[in-house]
């Protein structure tokens, strides 16, 4: 069954969830993530800045480590290539990646599987090292652990893959120079340091650092519907299908987590589950917050740096902190008031 869009989802949820965002809620969600290391909150709606707090001496032009949440920005970027032609979401990667053509699991895997993370590649965290001479060929050459899609096993060689799919369709021309162009410097974002291996491949599961306003950008793209600051960056229709959840993980779509099984999902800590191996992991009827509306969007990177986005209600939340006990589904009731 076809999933409703993110944006039918926004048009029908509970008009209760219209109401305008209390600078006094924000306070007291500023003063449980700052007791929890958060360090920077941002929340905007309707295009305007509703709350905006930094602790212990930060400001405004703080850059921290996004961690995973560097993969939605890949997330785009591969929207574009399927708008530029390049890709379509549906094709077989073996396709392009002609060493898979031969093996009867990997030449079923479509790129959509890789984006995700359904595609039944080994997850293979040691990817993040330093250490590696070549992420890409290193990505393709690892095992297959299960049938494309039938389950779902979050990890960096799948984003990895995909460099190597995008690096080939590209001819010559570079992925970092790619979605620099078509992504990040449309968003503002003209000074990002890319996390990269001995012959110069980005590591797009990580490595972004970014300020709560630049993160935001982001955000707005999003609400904008593709559009941010009179540039449509993805066609409105083309965003549509990263807010698409798998079978086997109704909560992730293309590269950025999904509420839609609120309210009456179970609440969990996605970071928790992240930490088990994957083949422990449960992803069916879970959500991130029961009091938030079905159609929040979730950029996630570790340490809980977090980049909500509310369609519904024309509003973003961007917390980022250091590692401690943080509760996701806590902290949204604080700022919306529930």
């Amino acid at each position: 069954m076809r999933w409703l869009s993110i944006f039918a989802i926004a048009f029908l949820a509970s008009p209760s969830f219209a109401a305008d965002i209390q600078p006094g809620n924000c306070a007291r969600a500023a003063a449980y993530s700052e007791k929890n290391t958060g360090f920077s909150l941002l929340v905007m709606q309707n295009g305007k800045t509703v709350f905006e707090h930094y602790a212990n001496g930060g400001g405004a032009d703080m850059r921290c480590k996004i961690f995973s949440g560097t993969k939605s920005f890949w997330g785009i970027a591969a929207l574009c290539a399927a708008r530029d032609g390049l890709i379509k979401l549906d094709d077989y990667v073996a396709d392009t990646i002609t060493e898979w053509k031969n093996d009867p699991r990997k030449s079923q895997i479509t790129i959509r599987q890789l984006l995700n993370q359904t595609d039944g590649i080994e997850p293979s965290p040691h990817l993040h090292s330093d250490s590696i001479r070549d992420r890409d060929a290193m990505a393709i050459s690892l095992p297959v652990v299960h049938s494309a899609g039938a389950a779902f096993a979050y990890g960096p060689s799948h984003l990895q893959i995909f460099n190597e799919l995008l690096r080939r369709k590209l001819n010559g021309k570079s992925t970092i120079s790619y979605i620099s162009d078509n992504v990040l410097s449309p968003l503002g974002l003209t000074s990002m340091e890319f996390k990269k291996d001995g012959r110069g491949n980005p590591l797009p599961a990580s490595g972004f650092e970014l300020t709560a306003r630049e993160w935001a950008n982001f955000g707005e793209m999003i609400l904008g519907r593709g559009n941010f600051h009179s540039k449509q960056i993805v066609p409105s229709g083309l965003l549509g299908a990263a807010f698409n959840g798998s079978g086997a993980n109704p909560s992730y779509g293309l590269t950025l987590w999904l509420n839609r099984e609120a309210p009456n999902a179970r609440e969990i800590d996605y970071e928790k589950e992240l930490d088990l191996k994957w083949q422990r992991a449960r992803w069916g009827g879970i959500c991130i917050s029961r009091a938030a509306p079905p159609d929040m969007i979730v950029a996630l990177g570790s340490n809980y740096q977090r980049l909500f986005i509310i369609p519904s209600m024309n509003a973003l939340i961007v917390r980022q902190g250091n590692s401690a006990r943080f509760s996701d589904g806590y902290f949204l009731r604080l700022v919306l008031g529930r």
